[in-house]
């Protein structure tokens, strides 16, 4: 079934209903508070999203929403924790490109596997990673970044916000589609990353878009292209690197909701229901966008095939970094 089929199909389900797994009923649901783990920091990225979506679900679903911060491990701390609860259609996590696209093959010793122990409840959002350099650098295009980078390849150092997130993955990935090998400088987080940047610690970055944007419009760092294949929604004055000549670039990072595997179906199913077409509200798209993060609802099925071919997609470039965890 087409994707936008499917979307239809999920807003049309999220009415409230008695959810009933196979075989037998698993009762009215839901019936108390839902925890909602995330693998980061109040403030950071998942917890914004999550914000913005806790009052729609609240009010559909007639039950509170618990989010519970657990940073830790690029998310997997967070990711385990919920792996490991019932399922019992209380637990769920707010994951990412990192627990999902990166971390199976990045972390060596899992005691659980993501993708099987935390399959799709629905896909929140994607946004593009941006390649910054100091505001007041002398280089202003991706041409003049590239021509810098081939002929000072010792200088062609960047900041991430920890070995094995997006932004370290796509520091290594640039530089194996321009033809060299940059160097990783890992911090412990966004902020101490960005800062890096605007100190001239390191030559760029490339990490969310929300994580500059402030930086960006005072002019302490500048932009200078995004790394999905076309231009993003949210900014489309910038440039995609792939437009400005860096072949097969494609980066988005994304973020969405799992679930322990246990969990009834029909619960999944309605959850899935309810986040697609809070996600179709024009109202609650926008400030999605106006955040940064361009709304893209997918449903359990459609979300668990995304997330196998994410892995699949990163799983060459981790090996090619060299990174691995313990």
């Amino acid at each position: 079934m087409p994707i936008r089929r499917r979307a239809a199909l999920y807003a049309l389900l999220a009415t409230p209903l008695v959810a009933r797994a196979q075989g037998g009923a698993v009762g009215t649901w839901p019936e108390k508070p839902m925890r909602f783990v995330i693998g980061g920091s109040a403030g950071g990225v998942s917890d914004i999203l999550m914000r913005i979506l806790e009052n729609r679900l609240r009010e559909r679903l007639g039950q509170p929403i618990v989010l519970d911060p657990r940073p830790g491990a690029g998310g997997m701390v967070g990711a385990e924790l919920v792996a490991r609860a019932p399922g019992d259609g209380y637990n769920f996590y707010i994951n990412h490109i990192a627990s999902h696209g990166i971390g199976p093959t990045l972390y060596r010793r899992l005691s659980f596997d993501p993708l099987r122990d935390l399959p799709g409840v629905a896909r929140l959002a994607a946004m593009p990673n941006v390649l910054i350099v100091k505001g007041d650098s002398p280089l202003k295009t991706v041409a003049d970044f590239v021509a810098f980078c081939r002929a000072n390849p010792t200088r062609a150092t960047f900041a991430s916000a920890g070995t094995g997130t997006s932004s370290h993955l796509s520091g290594v990935l640039l530089g194996l589609r321009i033809g060299i090998e940059t160097t990783h400088v890992p911090y412990r987080g966004t902020a101490p990353s960005m800062a890096a940047v605007m100190n001239g610690e390191v030559l760029f970055a490339i990490d969310n878009a929300p994580a500059s944007r402030q930086q960006v419009l005072a002019g302490m760092l500048r932009a200078l292209a995004v790394s999905t294949a076309a231009r993003a929604g949210t900014m489309p004055e910038l440039p995609s690197l792939q437009e400005s000549g860096i072949p097969d670039f494609d980066v988005a990072s994304w973020y969405g909701i799992v679930a322990p595997s246990a969990t009834p179906r029909p619960i999944v199913e309605r959850m899935g229901a309810e986040l697609v077409a809070a996600l179709q509200d024009p109202a609650l798209a926008q400030r999605y966008r106006e955040f940064g993060a361009d709304p893209a609802p997918l449903g359990p099925t459609d979300y668990d095939g995304y997330m196998r071919a994410e892995a699949a997609k990163w799983a060459p470039v981790v090996r090619a970094s060299g990174a691995t965890v313990d």
